[in-house]
């Protein structure tokens, strides 16, 4: 079992998760751009592949000099924490925005979501098997009320269901998942240097993937239109990759690592508030009553989770020490 000084080891700081929580709501605003600037380059042409490629191999340039300069006189740490950078890079990266631009593809934009953001919901039901142990009631009303509302946010009027589509939805929350147990491992790397070094991983990754064709790839370098306005292409992926990607995956690896990966998880779910929010004030759609209601029931299911973090013992052993506890149990 990992001893209290080994590198993995957590201990959540009240004040420290306060400062995470901020992090994660600020890492959803920024992630919930991402659906309403890459629109216009879908409208005019461009494959998800193509944008979600561009979103991952521009940030990987913009990011990988930073994680250098904050790992400078340590990039030994980096080489022996390799297998986490790897694993970050594939799954919360490459296989959670390739697996969800294939479900994508089969099923409903609702379903795909509801799918991927049951990542917090599969995080508490695996520490529950691995431990045998039950989470407390506050974390299970948490997670209930936080699922209620997921469901009224996203509108699943219609929606159709294909088998392969939903397989797709279940790897896309896998990778989910793996971000927020990667992003809370506790380890050596600086937190900008997760994202900085995952990234590049990632973009091979996602580039293999259109070279072998298995991620459909086209993108027209025309002007688009954004918010009443022709612009260029570029503008709008500016927005994705600067806001969306950059930023969001440096506030979010940095609030993980302060409040553990279950509270992350579920504050995760405020992006697809703040994606209604930026589509009302950019697009126009309001949002229906049942979806102001589900807003309010996932901030509630939150409010309840952070509840059981503040009740617990100053140290709260991360989902990776609970598995390993489970084993030698």
């Amino acid at each position: 079992m990992t001893s209290p000084s080994t590198p993995s080891s957590r201990t959540v700081k009240p004040g420290r998760t306060g400062l995470g929580v901020g992090l994660g709501l600020a890492a959803s605003l920024a992630f919930a751009t991402s659906g309403t600037f890459a629109r216009p380059l879908m409208d005019a042409g461009w494959t998800p592949g193509a944008a979600v490629f561009w979103r991952v191999a521009a940030a990987a340039l913009l990011l990988l000099p930073v994680g250098l300069w904050v790992m400078r006189g340590r990039l030994r740490v980096v080489v022996a924490e390799w297998r986490t950078v790897v694993c970050f890079g594939a799954l919360a990266v490459a296989v959670a925005q390739l697996m969800y631009f294939a479900a994508v593809s089969r099923v409903s934009v609702g379903v795909a979501l509801l799918l991927e953001y049951l990542a917090p919901v599969a995080l508490v039901l695996l520490a529950w098997l691995r431990t045998r142990r039950a989470p407390s009631r506050l974390v299970l009303a948490g997670t209930a009320t936080s699922l209620v509302g997921l469901f009224c946010v996203l509108d699943l009027t219609g929606a159709r269901l294909d088998p392969l589509g939903v397989l797709f939805g279940l790897c896309a929350m896998v990778g989910a998942a793996a971000y927020f147990v990667l992003g809370a491992r506790g380890s050596r790397l600086h937190p900008l240097a997760l994202p900085a070094f995952g990234l590049p991983v990632g973009a091979v990754a996602l580039g293999l993937a259109v070279l072998v064709g298995a991620l459909p790839y086209s993108a027209p370098l025309v002007d688009v239109r954004l918010m009443g306005a022709s612009v260029p292409w570029w503008v709008p992926l500016s927005v994705v990759v600067l806001a969306a990607t950059v930023v969001a995956y440096a506030l979010g690896v940095a609030g993980i690592a302060m409040m553990g990966e279950r509270l992350s998880s579920f504050v995760s779910l405020s992006e697809v508030l703040f994606a209604a929010l930026i589509a009302a004030t950019v697009l126009g759609e309001i949002p229906r009553a049942i979806q102001v209601l589900g807003g309010g029931l996932i901030v509630a299911g939150v409010v309840l989770i952070r509840a059981s973090t503040g009740a617990a013992p100053a140290r709260r052993p991360a989902l990776l020490e609970e598995l390993e506890a489970g084993q030698e149990g």
